[in-house]
């Protein structure tokens, strides 16, 4: 079997996949379940430990109802923000998609992942909606630039693809993190990162799969052109995702030198740094991405590491 073969019938695993175990927002979240209503006394929004602002000292220090303020802030900004990388990743499918030949397998799987995206947006923007807070997700850049994004799709996929694992790889690595602590957490939230958990492993295999496969087929030039700008999108966009922005501390009250402590020069903050790239540092090795220079962006991004040994491989 060729690697173009192997490549397209992955991609159709994945689409029967996504017709066999799919979720709609509104079908598979009960949001009249008395359960699942958001109160801004609920002390299940005290942030637990994995997250990187809940086990700060100075987080821990407040008195219980800021911590449940915060938290609340801090779980609806992370969806907010995802929500709005979902649009930015459904728009460059649309533009990619549009200029595939008749069959190629890859329209079939990506507007299968737009489809599954479009619930993702309905479901974080409902849980957004509910707590009532009107955050903003992503710093005022982000915000101005994410229009014009998707339109990298279908000149640079590669890179757009790239810039999509830098989105998906922190939110999956926190979100699979929190749920496999096992803490006393909101049971809407559970069922949100629930559902997002399970869609997104098809999603992120597939980045994975994209990226090996097209990157085979690169110029030496594009190649070495990737390999550096793979770690600085990820670097970027993880910052995006991971910290809060300054729109966010200001309107909740955190120090700014408590978010430079957290983001990232602590040794845990660090270590969770490293530790969320894990992933990509494995297909960078896998796709012929890593070289004597990209090597170096990697240690000066602060992400370089030992790469998994497999997908989704715990942290230590």
């Amino acid at each position: 079997m060729t690697a173009t073969q192997s490549y397209e019938e992955t991609l159709m695993t994945l689409s029967k996949a996504s017709v066999t175990q799919h979720f709609d927002a509104f079908v598979d979240i009960d949001w009249d379940n008395p359960d699942y209503a958001i109160h801004h006394d609920d002390p299940r929004w005290i942030l637990p430990e994995v997250d990187p602002l809940g086990r700060h000292q100075w987080y821990k220090s407040l008195p219980r109802e800021r911590q449940i303020e915060i938290g609340l802030w801090r779980q609806a900004n992370i969806t907010k923000v995802g929500l709005q990388f979902e649009q930015v990743l459904i728009g460059g499918i649309m533009w990619h998609v549009f200029f595939l030949k008749n069959g190629n397998p890859e329209f079939r799987y990506s507007t299968h992942e737009a489809t599954e995206e479009c619930h993702h947006t309905q479901m974080f923007q409902e849980f957004v909606n509910r707590t009532g807070l009107d955050v903003p997700g992503g710093p005022r850049w982000f915000r101005a630039l994410a229009p014009f994004l998707p339109l990298a799709a279908p000149v640079l996929p590669e890179i757009f693809f790239a810039g999509i694992l830098a989105g998906e790889e922190p939110i999956d690595h926190l979100q699979k993190s929190v749920l496999r602590a096992g803490n006393d957490m909101h049971p809407l939230l559970q069922r949100i990162m629930q559902i997002h958990v399970a869609e997104e492993a098809r999603h992120i295999g597939f980045a994975h799969q994209f990226i090996t496969h097209h990157t085979a087929r690169l110029s030496r030039p594009r190649r070495a052109f990737l390999s550096v700008m793979y770690p600085l999108i990820m670097r970027t966009l993880c910052d995006v995702i991971m910290v809060p922005s300054q729109e966010v501390t200001d309107a909740v009250g955190i120090p700014r030198e408590v978010i430079k402590d957290i983001y990232w020069r602590d040794d845990e903050s660090r270590k969770l740094l490293k530790d969320l790239f894990a992933d990509a540092r494995m297909l960078a090795e896998e796709a012929d991405l890593m070289n004597p220079v990209s090597r170096r962006i990697w240690r000066l991004m602060r992400i370089d590491g030992p790469p998994a040994r497999f997908r989704s491989q715990p942290a230590a």
